[in-house]
């Protein structure tokens, strides 16, 4: 008896060959295209290339070909603002009240005092407020003795004292006094 190896197994491979996906596109040359390379300035049509004629492309290859130089600073000067439409500082009219403001620079940067920020709706990060305004059936500008007389009213009228303990009620004066704090706060912090 014939004894076998130990772990001598017989792998035999049986695989059909490559063809690849694209045929390098250089006039004489039937190499694999890996690699893909731009005709023209839109970016969207390319030629397939093998690596040693896509580097023979590429050191020809000049984006800016036929432009003129003041053409050629308008697209770098474009590219700055990755194409999107720009304007110099100040050209557009800013208003204070566009931003949020919790640390008071805005005083400062827009000329001293201005118009309180709650004079217009607050920004969509303040959504918050919008709806504690509503909850308050308070309108923009938020004045804080219309808060108050607001928030007097409502109170009386959900309170569980005056609704007999209705859980609806109790709710709504949670939310009701939840939205007089956030309101109050925020006039607050826009006074300081």
């Amino acid at each position: 008896m014939g004894r076998r190896a130990k772990n001598s197994y017989d792998f035999t491979f049986h695989s059909e060959p490559v063809v690849p996906e694209h045929i390098c596109e250089k006039e004489g040359c039937n190499c694999a295209a890996e690699y893909k390379a731009p005709k023209d300035k839109s970016l969207t049509d390319y030629y397939w290339f093998c690596l040693e004629h896509v580097k023979e492309y590429n050191a020809r290859w000049n984006y800016y070909e036929g432009m003129s130089t003041d053409e050629i600073e308008a697209h770098i000067k474009n590219d700055l603002g990755w194409q999107r439409p720009t304007w110099k500082l100040g050209e557009q009219r800013i208003l204070s009240q566009m931003y949020s403001d919790p640390l008071g620079i805005k005083k400062e940067a827009f000329g001293g005092d201005e118009q309180a920020s709650s004079s217009i709706p607050p920004t969509k990060t303040e959504a918050a407020l919008i709806a504690a305004a509503q909850m308050l059936e308070l309108t923009f500008p938020i004045e804080r003795n219309k808060v108050r007389e607001n928030y007097k009213r409502l109170a009386k009228t959900y309170h569980p004292d005056s609704t007999g303990g209705d859980k609806e009620a109790e709710e709504k004066f949670k939310h009701v006094a939840e939205a007089y704090r956030l309101i109050m706060s925020y006039l607050d912090a826009d006074k300081a």
